[in-house]
């Protein structure tokens, strides 16, 4: 395989699916329909959402030494994702979601990270060479925080354009800003990282200033079915989503951001590459499932 122009350091995890009418309320006990079990975690996610869309992509990730973790490298290798960064822990399980659907298409769910949580520091400076010869790195927030600061640090230093979804929310200090070109935040998770409430356009604006202060030139926050807010070059756009009927929204962040970075190594303008984001987001929230949700580039052709 080539060089990858993309890199992915994050989680993957066997997602374990209930459907069902609502989302329990705390102590309630709700009969629900189908169950099936799905490839997810974060970080493989926006893997292969990027790999379907035609990125060239490499996977820095952490497994178990159990059935999940086959499994999920075999899915990896299926679409054409270079697995070879992938590490075992020798202690760890592959990480689980539980994962809740209601019938309007809105989720809950409960991670048990096993293997994503040791992903450390010292295993990423393994591949410091490929990180920082990357032309696009791409993190979450499923692995420590530490492993994330030292991630995006590795990639700053490298010139290479690094792509930081915050997800799922937590405060993150401004020194790992500082070394983040682009983020990615949806409005809870933007609130988290600015302290403003982000309820409609204008509260997005202000935090979309606030991070812009805190040393990130690029912010995109994601606003469900509106589209995205775009802050770059100090100029604000809205981008707006394509209606559709939504049935499961588990990855659709996921899908944005491996489409997003797909558009990017692609040399697409930041507004165009949001559009095809907010795009491929919209195809994946008609299907259920986290992986198997993300369109393949022919779809939104």
């Amino acid at each position: 395989m080539n060089k990858p122009s993309i890199i992915v350091i994050g989680s993957s995890n066997t997602d374990m699916v209930i459907q069902s009418a609502h989302l329990p309320e705390p102590g309630e006990t709700v009969l629900g329909g189908v169950f099936f079990m799905n490839a997810g975690g974060k970080g493989a996610n926006q893997a292969v959402a990027a790999a379907r869309l035609g990125g060239n992509v490499s996977f820095i990730a952490k497994i178990g030494k159990d059935i999940f973790g086959k499994q999920a490298v075999r899915l990896f290798k299926n679409e054409g994702i270079d697995t070879s960064s992938i590490m075992k822990d020798r202690d760890l399980p592959s990480g689980i979601a539980l994962i809740t659907v209601d019938d309007k298409g809105e989720n809950c769910i409960v991670v048990a990270s096993g293997a994503n949580a040791g992903l450390s520091a010292r295993n990423l400076k393994k591949f410091k060479e490929k990180i920082e010869s990357a032309s696009i790195l791409l993190m979450q927030l499923e692995t420590p925080v530490d492993t994330v600061a030292y991630g995006v640090a590795l990639g700053a230093a490298g010139n290479c354009r690094v792509v930081l979804n915050p997800a799922p929310a937590c405060t993150l200090p401004d020194k790992l800003l500082r070394n983040v070109s682009i983020i990615t935040p949806n409005e809870r998770e933007a609130g988290m990282l600015t302290g403003i409430d982000v309820t409609d356009l204008n509260s997005a604006e202000h935090a979309a200033k606030l991070l812009q202060l805190k040393g990130v030139s690029t912010i995109i926050i994601t606003m469900g079915a509106k589209g995205a807010l775009l802050l770059h070059e100090n100029k604000f756009s809205m981008i707006e989503s394509p209606k559709v009927e939504a049935i499961d929204t588990t990855a659709a962040g996921d899908v944005f951001n491996g489409a997003l970075v797909v558009a990017l190594a692609e040399e697409k303008e930041m507004d165009e590459a949001v559009r095809f984001a907010c795009k491929a987001a919209a195809i994946s929230v008609t299907r259920l499932g986290a992986q198997a949700s993300a369109p393949f580039r022919s779809e939104l052709e």
